[in-house]
């Protein structure tokens, strides 16, 4: 499955006619110029699970950095970096077991 659609499908298992009214998924950008990925943990599996922070940079343009805060997933990357935060996110949840099925 490619990123955009697990991601799709992460958010679907999520959407129960509350959680998507008080948390969600923010893709954002940054000035610098790149990406700012914000993902609500509130009310999934995700919350509480440990996350190992990663930052990489390879150079000025080509960098990430993930982190978990106050129950909130938060990436961010460079300008071609969008797709590796969205892996990041999905490796992480797909690590901690399977996503609900969605009907």
């Amino acid at each position: 499955m490619d990123v955009l659609a697990e991601l799709q499908a992460w958010m679907a298992s999520h959407c129960d006619g509350e959680w998507e009214h008080q948390y969600g998924v923010t893709i954002d950008t940054l000035d610098n110029p790149g990406w700012s990925v914000k993902i609500d943990l509130k009310d999934t599996k995700l919350l509480g699970v440990a996350f190992e922070e990663k930052e990489i940079n390879r150079s000025e343009t080509d960098w990430i950095a993930c982190r978990v805060r106050e129950s909130t997933f938060e990436g961010y990357g460079g300008i071609f970096n969008l797709r590796e935060l969205l892996e990041v996110f999905l490796g992480w949840a797909n690590a901690s077991g399977p996503m609900p099925r969605t009907t």
